[in-house]
């Protein structure tokens, strides 16, 4: 996903169900200089939350439930992400809680790191390959692709 020319700069997507907005938050406080140097995206409400406490400026999706889970989403999809920060809430039922399972997927399609809590983002920001060149193995899709292509018979 990085251009061979691209050295440090990584594109991390940021995320976080509501009631883990301030741990987001407060291990951006902590990595800030670090993610500074990034490229970042969030949705509104953390975008927000990242830019009048912590001084960060990410790209700043829609809300999560508004769409913004797609964006991110596609972004992933479309090879502009480099790894996702998404703080998840594991204990308590999210009223959209379907709306994040699709970025895991993708990210999960296309082989991009997710870190889902404090200590793997912590991991994962610590790692030397934040800071090289990193072109992650790309899986080829192209049989599952074609597997309904147009004007290709269907195999019985």
């Amino acid at each position: 996903m990085q251009d061979s020319d691209s050295k440090a700069k990584k594109r991390i997507g940021l995320i976080a169900h509501d009631n883990r907005k301030r741990e987001l938050v407060d291990w951006a406080a902590y990595n800030r200089g670090l993610l500074a140097q990034h490229e970042l995206w969030a949705t509104e409400t953390s975008a927000t939350l990242l830019e009048e406490a912590v001084g960060l400026r990410p790209h700043k999706l829609k809300s999560g439930p508004l769409g913004g889970d797609q964006q991110l989403g596609a972004l992933l999809a479309d090879g502009k992400l480099d790894l996702l920060i998404f703080f998840w809430e594991p204990l308590q039922p999210q009223p959209h809680d379907p709306d994040p399972l699709p970025l895991l997927r993708l990210a999960a399609v296309w082989n991009i790191p997710v870190a889902f809590n404090r200590a793997s983002a912590d991991y994962m920001v610590a790692s030397p390959l934040l800071e090289a060149t990193y072109s992650p193995m790309l899986p080829d899709h192209t049989p599952y692709a074609d597997r309904l292509a147009p004007n290709k018979p269907l195999k019985q």
